[in-house]
């Protein structure tokens, strides 16, 4: 029997800093319920969620404070978490977490159908630098208000009412760097979910990103990586112009063969609803076992033997 799952990828268009954060809780809750109109079993929504991406601007005191959760969930997000279970669905978002002994971190949860955390995700790649650069018009400060993620790459099953899948998270900058979904891979994921707040412009200042490549590039690392893994994966944006600042958008449902089977033609609140099999990863993930026997790592040598080194004529 086919293992089948109903995903939805939630994407939010812009949150502005000067939104109450109970409207963008009703935000939460009313893609939330579109997505269970439509059958979802697991909702993903954006990395920080909850607010808008506070590290474009040099924050400090009260007002940097107020972005970070202290607990997940609290009373601030506790609706998002009641209204899921009433609806019998579960989901993935992102937040800025601040632990009891003060450490800051760009994180995600993934919550079953009946409330429970079942997986908790810091991010690892952190872009962007911790002192704003001078003269930029934009600024991308993530490295001065989080610390680097501490739990490594954990894969943990999915809720039964999904079938147990191996699933894996990560968070915006995490989904470029091949050698994270690689170590998810070797945990023989079954279903990766993602979300992002990917600037439609260079964040570090240069001039040869723009939106439409920035957005190939996010999609094309989500669609390789899935293929290069065999897995299922949802990435999703939060997108639009925060405070003169735009957001790349194309929120994406990829399958095991990195084709995407769904997609956000809009830059606002949109749900994407795809039906998955599972099983649909076994046939990448026996024809990846064939194949490792044509590996030759004796061959590889290693990558510092290679610097420097002249290059073949």
């Amino acid at each position: 029997m086919a293992r089948l799952l109903r995903v939805a990828a939630a994407q939010m268009g812009p949150t502005q800093r000067a939104e109450p954060r109970p409207v963008t809780l009703a935000r939460l809750v009313a893609l939330l319920e579109r997505a269970a109109q439509q059958g979802a079993q697991l909702v993903v929504f954006p990395e920080l969620a909850f607010t808008t991406f506070f590290p474009r601007w040099l924050l400090e005191g009260a007002e940097l404070e107020g972005y970070y959760e202290r607990a997940m969930p609290n009373p601030a997000v506790q609706a998002l978490f009641d209204r899921a279970r009433e609806l019998g669905i579960g989901f993935y978002v992102g937040y800025a977490e601040l632990t009891p002994d003060g450490q800051h971190f760009n994180s995600a949860i993934t919550v079953g159908p009946d409330g429970a955390i079942l997986g908790k995700y810091r991010k690892v790649h952190l872009p962007g630098s911790v002192e704003p650069r001078d003269g930029a018009r934009f600024q991308q400060l993530e490295k001065r208000y989080f610390e680097y993620g501490d739990l490594g790459f954990p894969a943990f099953r999915g809720a039964e009412a999904w079938h147990r899948p191996v699933m894996g998270m990560l968070v915006c900058n995490d989904r470029r760097w091949p050698e994270a979904w690689r170590v998810y891979g070797l945990q023989d994921v079954e279903l990766m979910v993602m979300g992002y707040n990917s600037a439609a412009y260079d964040p570090n200042g240069g001039t040869s990103e723009n939106e439409e490549i920035r957005t190939f590039h996010s999609n094309i690392a989500v669609q390789a990586n899935a293929y290069m893994n065999a897995t299922w994966a949802v990435s999703v944006a939060k997108a639009g112009n925060e405070d003169g600042s735009g957001l790349i958008g194309s929120s994406i449902i990829v399958d095991p063969n990195g084709v995407i089977v769904a997609q956000a033609q809009s830059l606002g609140d949109e749900v994407l609803v795809a039906e998955i099999d599972l099983d649909a990863v076994r046939q990448g993930k026996d024809k990846m076992f064939h194949f490792a026997s044509h590996r030759r790592p004796d061959h590889y040598r290693r990558i510092v033997d290679q610097v420097g080194a002249e290059a073949p004529r």
